[in-house]
């Protein structure tokens, strides 16, 4: 299988500022249901730590058929949404890893 059509997993890590947790994990869920939608996309799971220093982060898992689903995803009304209203609101940038599936259940 060619790496353009093997299926993308991403792992992305969110941590916004104390004054937008809302704002991040509003606007998250919104994307969760959206990106759901997409034809390409396998799966898209939000999931939250809140740290003892109070510090929280948002963990995003991400699988599509191929870079193609995952450019359209980057590409959709939705993503470029919550990318201009979310610019100011995190803490560090975010981390976003693409992964190479090694042993993936199916």
């Amino acid at each position: 299988m060619s790496q353009s059509t093997q299926a993308v997993t991403i792992q992305a890590l969110i941590v916004p500022r104390p004054e937008h947790v809302q704002d991040v994990e509003t606007e998250m869920l919104a994307m969760v249901q959206a990106s759901r939608a997409e034809s390409g996309c396998q799966r898209y799971d939000l999931l939250r730590v809140d740290r003892p220093d109070g510090t929280v982060e948002f963990h995003v898992q991400e699988r599509y058929d191929d870079m193609t689903a995952v450019q359209a995803h980057r590409d959709s009304a939705h993503y470029q949404a919550y990318r201009s209203r979310a610019g100011d609101w995190f803490a560090q940038p975010p981390a976003v890893t693409l992964l190479r599936d090694v042993d993936v259940a199916g």
